[in-house]
């Protein structure tokens, strides 16, 4: 019977035949232990010379790394093993033998690791990160499928920056200039006003001549926006889809987070509610914690972001943070027009901001007030203004960061490794 490593549970004391890779192995006289793994998972095969033909046991001691296989064996129980089970061969069938492979087991530099990106895909460390990026995804569209969300695509290629920022990658679109998409956000809400609920997954692009742990030129971003929503609803449709997120992740991810050393007690705690800190307060926590010289007013870097997070075990939102620093379509805050009514959630453990959402401006005369303040081209921006003349409604929306989120849930330190090819400042290959 042909299947898969991860269905191999299914098929306890029978025999069956996997395609597979050699990423590994070791012998000790007449047994020979083969990592095997096929995409799905990994799994120790074992080899008793006493037990098979001259022919399959010679084929086991010379195989070499990253050898193309079909493995025929019997599916063993194995409460040692991760994925419960080894097989025991009985037959082995060279595909193609790899020669010289360049990734060994020993220690590698990170710079020779990314320039063979293309290979470290397959270690089961990359392999268990990417899974659960998989698993992120597949619970993402189930959250707000299951909420009655309608998945929007906007376009990549743009006339103008969705933030009036001048972190953009420019190209000529025939005879005029074009942008590479920083979000989605504006067409998003252009899709709410038609579908009510919408959210967008897709690739965003920052021109940031940044080299941190945190950044990425490339990354994908999951933007809902909603109709009839304010503020603090917003904010409460937030923390339910992170909630939702770590327990997909860990309910279907189990081999992936013990391959990963993540520590599970850490991710237990990622319930609703979240605890909720306004920048005014934000600003306070830092200056007790040794941040003497930031003043209301600045925006916050990495370290004031691990700083307040460090207070909490679950990720927390910073709301209301000044207007001077946030983008022209946030909604004031009825109560103080020197604030908007956004927030930002912090993840805990370092990984800082996750999400960036507001309430958005649904006042015409208002937003018209902002383009003047931005210097927004008339041309460029129109359409966004007609949402506001037709219909307006109060409305809100969020964008989550995948790759900060996968880096997060995974435990891993730096997100180059959280997508599957980086594009990073020094980085455009492989």
């Amino acid at each position: 019977m042909k299947t898969t490593i991860q269905l191999l549970r299914d098929h306890i004391d029978k025999e069956v035949r996997i395609g597979a890779w050699l990423a590994n192995k070791r012998s000790s006289g007449k047994i020979a232990f083969l990592q095997l793994r096929d995409g799905t998972g990994f799994v120790q095969g074992v080899v008793v010379k006493s037990e098979v033909d001259d022919n399959v046991w010679e084929q086991a001691k010379s195989i070499t790394q990253e050898t193309s296989l079909y493995v025929t064996g019997s599916v063993k129980k194995d409460d040692r093993s991760p994925t419960g089970v080894e097989l025991v061969v009985t037959g082995i069938e060279v595909l193609h033998e790899s020669t010289d492979y360049p990734i060994t087991p020993k220690e590698h530099g990170t710079e020779f690791l990314m320039d063979n990106r293309h290979l470290w895909l397959r270690s089961k460390r990359q392999h268990a990160i990417m899974r659960i990026r998989n698993e992120i995804i597949r619970a993402t569209y189930e959250f707000f499928n299951k909420e009655g969300f309608v998945k929007i695509d906007p376009p990549i290629l743009t006339g103008s920056s969705a933030e009036g920022t001048t972190t953009l990658f420019n190209t000529k679109y025939f005879d005029e200039d074009a942008y590479l998409s920083q979000s989605g956000q504006l067409y998003m809400e252009a899709a709410a006003m038609a579908f009510g609920r919408v959210f967008s997954f897709g690739p965003t692009f920052r021109a940031e001549k940044s080299k941190t742990r945190r950044h990425l030129i490339e990354f994908w971003m999951i933007e809902p926006e909603m109709a009839f929503v304010e503020h603090d609803e917003s904010l409460e449709i937030q923390e339910q889809y992170v909630t939702y997120m770590v327990k997909s992740v860990m309910e279907n991810c189990s081999i992936e987070l013990q391959t990963l050393d993540r520590d599970l007690e850490k991710l237990q705690k990622i319930k609703a509610p979240f605890p909720r800190i306004s920048y005014d307060d934000a600003i306070e926590l830092l200056k007790k914690k040794g941040f003497d010289d930031i003043e209301w007013g600045e925006d916050f870097g990495a370290p004031h972001e691990t700083a307040i997070a460090e207070s909490f075990d679950k990720p927390v939102f910073i709301t209301n943070y000044p207007k001077n620093i946030k983008a022209f379509y946030m909604k004031p805050d009825p109560n103080r027009d020197d604030v908007v009514l956004c927030a930002d959630l912090i993840a805990p453990e370092g990984y800082g901001e996750i999400i960036g959402g507001s309430q958005r401006i649904d006042d015409l005369e208002l937003m018209k007030q902002r383009y003047e303040e931005h210097d927004l081209t008339s041309d460029a921006y129109k359409w966004y203004l007609e949402l506001r003349q037709y219909g307006s409604v109060p409305h809100s929306g969020f964008g989550l960061g995948l790759e900060r989120t996968v880096a997060w849930i995974s435990g891993i330190e730096h997100i180059r490794e959280s997508i599957p090819f980086p594009r990073l400042l020094n980085r455009l290959y492989p």
